[in-house]
């Protein structure tokens, strides 16, 4: 990589990193030593194509999709300790209504994590949510389905006035 292309992927880097690591830390469930591995996965992987690469942020971020699929698929077991008690409300509506969802998140099996975060969060048509995690749309459907029942099953302060990822629930 000559001069000019390594600064043009450093300023890359310094510019969308921050965006790229919500979607790590998304994507990981709130782990965020796991969400820096991830970002760093992807961005190591980018690096090395980087002259070959024409949309660096959609290279990356589907860089960080598969990495994390790749991890779910391997693991068998996921050990996540349980969230302590529910933090004390600061008088914002909006941050309670994040660490509700960030525990009810982390609480989800990584490939239901993958498929709420891909559909609602980034708001990919599920073509490309099945493209990208490998499987057919209608299982996209089921799974985004499921996962949106599950997160109000396991977060029912989810329910009252919020929204779970647009959907209004009851």
């Amino acid at each position: 990589m000559d001069a000019a292309e390594e600064r043009r992927f450093r300023e890359f880097v310094s510019a969308r990193s921050p965006a790229l690591m919500r979607l790590a830390y998304l994507l990981t469930g709130g782990d965020q030593h796991a969400a820096e591995d991830l970002l760093q996965t992807a961005l190591a992987r980018t690096v090395a194509r980087w002259r070959s690469v024409e949309a660096p942020e959609a290279y990356v971020r589907q860089a960080m999709y598969r990495q994390q699929v790749s991890w779910w698929r391997r693991r068998r077991e996921t050990v996540v300790a349980e969230p302590p008690g529910r933090a004390l409300a600061d008088g914002t509506h909006g941050t309670d209504l994040r660490i509700d969802m960030r525990r009810a998140l982390a609480r989800l099996t990584a490939r239901q994590r993958a498929v709420l975060v891909l559909r609602y969060y980034e708001d990919l048509p599920e073509a490309e949510v099945a493209g990208i995690l490998g499987c057919s749309v209608g299982t996209v459907r089921s799974t985004a389905h499921r996962s949106l029942a599950r997160l109000r099953e396991l977060a029912p302060e989810l329910r009252e006035p919020y929204t779970i990822f647009g959907e209004a629930s009851a």
